[in-house]
């Protein structure tokens, strides 16, 4: 009997460890659980440590900007053009410097399209048809600073008047006002219309630059001044 007793008395203290066991781990579980959940979260920002590194942005996007802004400050680079509908005709030209801000001049020749355009830093102020040379007597291309200017002169050589005259080389390539109708041509001198010729005259310096180029197109942010 003591033999029995001692059986059950050993089963019912076995039974009660296992039944305080299950009681332990139930009781812990969710607390662990908690634990676990909350190591999976990251920090939040303000809860950083001093000194712990952050990823930078990408510095493309500023690189962008700052090269807009700079090309936008360019005066040589071209930031509008004048809107004129089709080809110019021989005699036409077109004006308008309203509102354009103070910035250098700077003139280009296409003797493909036989058209000047006048641009002050930047920003197209004029542009007409011109007479050019003849296969004869070409019109160069390249850059020439102006380097004389005349309101009234008289061709040393062909001894014919060329008001507005702005002198481009030493042998007699110039700017000037002349008669511009289909049929006729210079020596190699660009003429424009004379109403057209004074603006051109009036907002010019010494030293200013007039590119003669041959089917080059430009366009809104191009440069006017690059080879």
């Amino acid at each position: 009997m003591r033999s029995l007793l001692n059986g059950k008395r050993l089963l019912v203290l076995a039974f009660a460890a296992l039944a305080g066991l299950a009681v332990v781990l139930f009781t812990n579980e969710p607390e662990r659980a908690q634990i676990a959940a909350t190591a999976s979260v990251a920090p939040p920002a303000s809860a950083r440590a001093e000194g712990e590194p952050v990823a930078a942005p990408s510095a493309a996007p500023a690189a962008a900007a700052s090269e807009a802004a700079q090309a936008a400050n360019d005066p040589f680079v071209i930031k509008r053009v004048l809107p004129i509908d089709g080809p110019i005709r021989y005699g036409e030209w077109h004006w308008d410097e309203a509102g354009v801000p103070p910035g250098p001049i700077v003139i280009t020749v296409d003797l493909e399209a036989r058209v000047i355009s006048v641009f002050k830093g930047g920003y197209e102020i004029g542009a007409s048809a011109v007479l050019l040379g003849t296969e004869e007597k070409p019109t160069p291309t390249g850059i020439f600073p102006i380097t004389q200017k005349a309101r009234h002169h008289v061709s040393n050589l062909y001894d014919a008047p060329m008001p507005y005259m702005q002198r481009l080389t030493n042998d007699g390539i110039t700017l000037h006002a002349t008669k511009v109708e289909w049929g006729y041509a210079s020596h190699g001198c660009i003429g424009m219309p004379e109403p057209f010729a004074k603006k051109v005259f009036d907002v010019t310096k010494l030293g200013d630059r007039v590119f003669i180029t041959r089917g080059k197109m430009v366009q809104t942010g191009d440069s006017l001044v690059a080879s």
